[in-house]
């Protein structure tokens, strides 16, 4: 087992923590940061007292009023959150030289090498937790272990303000009982196959016949076994270079009409390639994947993906309308948004270009 020592950090309702800070009224309110519920606004996130009522980010505004009459919308403010997560991102360089960005509000640190409390990576995270509460004024929750999947796990372990460590001793012990839901990669359709198959925890793939899990989940079944015996060789900062850019299109009305969604994509691709070209990093890389997204109306979500070389802007187009014409055969409803995205694959400068859409 790896003697890496990795904290991940993840701010509590990173947003709505903000906002307390700037508006103690807040503080013992249900609020969420997000859109009007009278358009077709989505909740960004919500703190805790809103979460009671079953608030959730990503829920329409709307929705998330019928579930709790007194809360309280506030409008995002970006330049105020991205202020805030500058100065935590200082005090992350305090402790480790080497933190990967995973997000606004969520970041690893490797302190493998690190001198400070003896070495501990635990008693690092907790000093860490006191001073972004004391000097920022904000909640974190920390998860330390050797590998970054389960030092991501860990965080989410005992939120809010929560702290937990999976030390390298202990892998092997807390791996057979952890649920294969947690494990980065299985979203809702492979755990549903996994349950059919009768895979419900680390301790079932670890007993699985491997030949049978490549028939079922093809290359990711190699990494899905790696995961259940705790195996994570990525390093941290190796993510740093972006993997994806996407545009989105929320639909004013719900659209039921395949040609509809297909009218939307030419101005999409336009602002996808415009994205791109305004990032020199990006611009010089070649596409390895088109990525298409669609969010119906009863905010269930599908997305898909097809490898393809580098064509022209109509190839792109047709490209992109094939895959809006498969996607809408996977759900009957109508469609609330409609993303695309280019993904880029690691290598070297002019290989290619790669995008996880926000699902």
């Amino acid at each position: 087992m790896s003697d890496r020592k990795l904290i991940h950090i993840d701010a509590d309702c990173f947003f709505a923590a903000v906002e307390m800070r700037r508006q103690p009224r807040l503080l013992h309110k249900p609020f969420a940061v997000g859109g009007s519920p009278t358009g077709r606004g989505v909740i960004a996130t919500c703190n805790y007292s809103a979460r009671a009522y079953g608030v959730r980010s990503a829920m329409s505004s709307a929705e998330a009023l019928r579930l709790c009459p007194d809360l309280q919308f506030v409008t995002p403010d970006m330049a105020l959150y991205r202020k805030a997560s500058a100065e935590m991102f200082s005090l992350f360089g305090e402790y480790s030289d080497v933190v990967d960005t995973v997000s606004i509000d969520e970041a690893f640190l490797d302190v493998s090498g690190s001198g400070l409390f003896s070495g501990s990576a635990t008693w690092i995270a907790k000093d860490l937790q006191r001073r972004v509460k004391e000097e920022l004024g904000l909640s974190v929750s920390a998860g330390v272990a050797p590998v970054k999947f389960l030092a991501k796990i860990a965080s989410d372990w005992n939120k809010p303000h929560g702290l937990f460590t999976i030390a390298p001793a202990s892998v092997e012990q807390f791996m057979p009982a952890l649920n294969l839901r947690l494990l980065p990669g299985v979203g809702t359709r492979t755990h549903e196959k996994l349950t059919r198959l009768g895979l419900f925890c680390c301790g079932d793939v670890q007993a699985a016949d491997p030949v049978m899990l490549e028939s079922h989940f093809g290359s990711f079944a190699k990494r899905l076994r790696e995961m259940a015996f705790g195996k994570d060789d990525r390093e941290v900062g190796q993510s740093r270079q972006r993997k994806s850019i996407s545009v989105e299109h929320t639909f004013n009305e719900d659209v039921s009409d395949s040609r509809v969604l297909v009218g939307h994509l030419t101005n999409m691709l336009h602002e996808l390639e415009r994205r791109r070209q305004s990032r020199p990093e990006l611009a010089r890389l070649l596409v390895s994947k088109r990525i298409l997204k669609l969010r119906f109306s009863d905010f269930s979500s599908t997305s898909i993906e097809t490898k393809i070389p580098s064509c022209s802007e109509v190839a792109k187009l047709c490209e992109f309308e094939r895959l809006a014409y498969l996607a809408r055969r996977r759900h009957p409803g109508a469609v609330r948004l409609l993303g695309i995205g280019y993904r880029f694959s690691s290598g070297d400068s002019f290989s290619q270009l790669s995008l996880p859409l926000a699902g």
